[in-house]
């Protein structure tokens, strides 16, 4: 007889987002990616054209009401070798107290970490990328300028209702 797997918070959170994808009326496909043997963690291939990447924060920090995201090196490194053979790579901070989630694109990150790499002088280990659900108003993702809490680079508004349609777009 088989053991139960195990529900990490990673499923539920994830789930969330997973759905909405699956409920999309373009949608046709979804199975995790794998690029030669390396299978990605988190990361999902959409009808055959879209790559994936998640991440989930609980709840936003008390002093700022941010969601926090950290990308470590090895994410960074993974997903520029999954945008080199998934063009349309998206990358979905799913913000859980809010209910909401932000869906930037690649290209968006990278501009992200460009930008905090170039106020700092110099490459960091990790990047906190930031993200706010003002009520009311559309999601605004960031990073913090070095330094300076709540002064923002490179600031992204992002519609509520854009995620999942976004990944289904031309």
């Amino acid at each position: 007889m088989e053991a139960a797997l195990k529900l990490d918070d990673d499923h539920l959170y994830h789930g969330g987002a997973l759905i909405q994808i699956a409920e999309h009326e373009k949608f046709t496909a979804i199975n995790t990616l794998k690029i030669g043997s390396k299978k990605f963690s988190n990361t999902y291939r959409i009808n055959d054209d879209s790559a994936v990447f998640l991440k989930y924060a609980t709840n936003p920090t008390p002093s700022h009401y941010e969601y926090v995201f950290t990308f470590t090196q090895d994410h960074i490194s993974d997903l520029r070798s999954i945008s080199k053979h998934c063009p349309k790579t998206y990358i979905s901070l799913v913000c859980v107290k809010d209910r909401e989630i932000c869906c930037i694109t690649h290209d968006d990150l990278v501009e992200l970490i460009a930008s905090r790499k170039k106020s700092k002088g110099s490459p960091e280990d990790k990047y906190n990328i930031l993200v706010t659900a003002p009520k009311g108003k559309q999601l605004k993702v960031y990073v913090n300028a070095p330094g300076m809490k709540g002064h923002m680079l490179s600031l992204k508004n992002i519609a509520r209702n854009a995620f999942p349609s976004v990944i289904f777009e031309s």
